[in-house]
């Protein structure tokens, strides 16, 4: 499957991709970067949001945990060059501005909501826990990202969905996103 085909299903069609993907060994993560898709939001929520993202993959060398957060992206068209927006840091420096903050960990142990009425099964890959990010205080920290890979042993294509953990019950939404690898990691957050 390749991610035109991905692009085009509905969002049935993407509970069952999820499903059936392929665990992703986390070292192969290790210092790349992904650029991302967003799919299954309606066109409004889009606009007011974003398309495309980037997401990135950090091994910490201090606690070997791997880690990552999103960068903006200039919403430019699909099939134009990423840009990452940029914003001021010390010294007046433009870095990238990043957001969502996670740690990357086994999905094993991990509660799953449900989906039209029934619980999905999406233990097989990584769970991207912005619980366990450096973010502030508020939703996104019960924001939890399944991910698995759309080929066995190929993590050049990922697919996940995000869910709220509300801590007494997981809410589905319809955030499902690909993840194409784009390269070594440029910047650290």
């Amino acid at each position: 499957m390749d991610v035109s085909t991905l692009h085009r299903m509905s969002t049935d069609e993407l509970v069952r991709a999820l499903e059936h993907g392929h665990p992703i060994d986390p070292r192969a993560l290790d210092d790349t970067e992904y650029r991302g898709t967003s799919l299954g939001l309606p066109g409004f929520v889009e606009r007011l949001t974003w398309k495309k993202f980037r997401k990135t993959f950090h091994r910490d060398p201090a606690t070997g945990a791997l880690r990552g957060w999103n960068v903006r992206l200039e919403q430019n068209g699909r099939d134009a060059p990423d840009m990452p927006r940029t914003k001021r840091a010390l010294l007046g420096a433009a870095v990238p501005h990043t957001f969502g903050h996670y740690e990357v960990v086994s999905a094993t142990g991990y509660a799953m909501p449900t989906w039209k009425g029934r619980v999905v099964w999406a233990h097989r890959g990584l769970m991207i826990d912005y619980g366990r990010g450096a973010n502030p205080a508020g939703l996104v920290r019960r924001v939890r990202d399944p991910l698995v890979a759309v080929t066995a042993g190929d993590p050049t294509l990922l697919l996940g969905w995000s869910y709220v953990d509300l801590g007494f019950a997981r809410v589905g939404t319809p955030s499902f996103f690909t993840l194409e690898l784009a390269g070594p990691l440029a910047h650290r957050a």
